[in-house]
C-alpha cells in the first residue's frame, strides 16, 4: 500500500520552507517540520505575523557601528543611552552572549561584541576580531574598567589573555567568577547563574 502524503506538506513552498527551518539551530529535520504545521495551523494568528516581523527584521537590522550589538539603527540604544556611560565596558563573545548578559539584568555599562575568539587552528586573529576597535574605545570613552566575560573555553580564554596582556596597566580588568562552569558559554546559562559571576568578578 503506497502511504498517504500529508497535503499539507506537499507544497515545494512549504518544504522550501521546512529546509530553511531546519537551518535553524536548535531545529532538525522532524523539529522544523512540526513548527511549520504548527505556523500553518494558525496561520492568522502566527504566521502571517511572524512573516510580516522577519520582514520587518530583514529590512531594518543592523549591526551597531560602536559596539557590534544588533539593532534597528546605527547605533544601538545600549551605546546611545547616556545613562550606560559608566566608565565600564564589558567584552563578550558575540550579541547572543550580549542579550543574556541583559537578561540577567544586573550590569547598567555598555558592551563590547567581539565576534568571535582567536583561533590559530581556523586562522581567526586580532584584525578578524574587533579587538582594534576595542583598544579604541577603552582610550575615547575613558573607560576605566574593562570586564572580560568570555566563555570558559580555551578559545575564549586565550583570547582574554591576549586582551589583557594589550591593555594590561591602561584600565583595570576582571572577569567573570564563580557559577560559569569551565567549557560553558553564556547564552546557555540561567539569570542567576550570571548575575553571581558578574557581581564576584576577579581582578585578572
Amino acid at each position: 500500500m503506497v502511504a498517504r502524503k500529508d497535503p499539507d506538506m506537499s507544497s515545494s513552498e512549504i518544504d522550501s520552507l521546512i529546509d530553511l527551518m531546519a537551518k535553524l539551530p536548535g531545529l532538525g529535520p522532524r523539529s522544523a517540520r512540526r513548527a511549520v504545521l504548527h505556523l500553518i495551523r494558525k496561520r492568522a494568528l502566527l504566521l502571517t505575523p511572524l512573516s510580516d516581523a522577519m520582514l520587518q527584521v530583514a529590512a531594518t537590522a543592523r549591526e551597531c557601528l560602536n559596539c557590534g550589538n544588533v539593532g534597528t539603527s546605527d547605533i544601538c540604544d545600549i551605546c546611545a543611552s547616556e545613562k550606560r556611560a559608566t566608565g565600564v565596558l564589558c567584552v563578550v563573545e558575540d550579541v547572543a552572549d550580549l542579550w543574556a548578559m541583559e537578561r540577567a539584568q544586573v550590569f547598567d555599562g555598555r558592551y563590547h561584541v567581539l565576534g568571535g575568539t582567536l583561533s590559530a587552528l581556523e586562522g581567526v586573529g586580532p584584525e578578524e576580531l574587533s579587538i582594534p576597535r576595542l583598544m579604541d574605545r577603552v582610550v575615547s570613552e575613558g573607560i576605566s574598567e574593562v570586564i572580560l566575560a568570555l566563555n570558559a573555553t580555551v578559545d575564549g580564554q586565550t583570547t582574554a589573555h591576549y586582551i589583557a596582556d594589550q591593555l594590561e596597566e591602561q584600565v583595570r580588568l576582571t572577569s567573570l567568577a564563580q557559577g560559569v562552569p569551565v567549557g560553558g558559554e553564556l547564552d546557555y546559562l540561567d539569570e542567576g547563574t550570571i548575575s553571581a559571576a558578574l557581581t564576584a568578578r576577579k581582578t585578572l
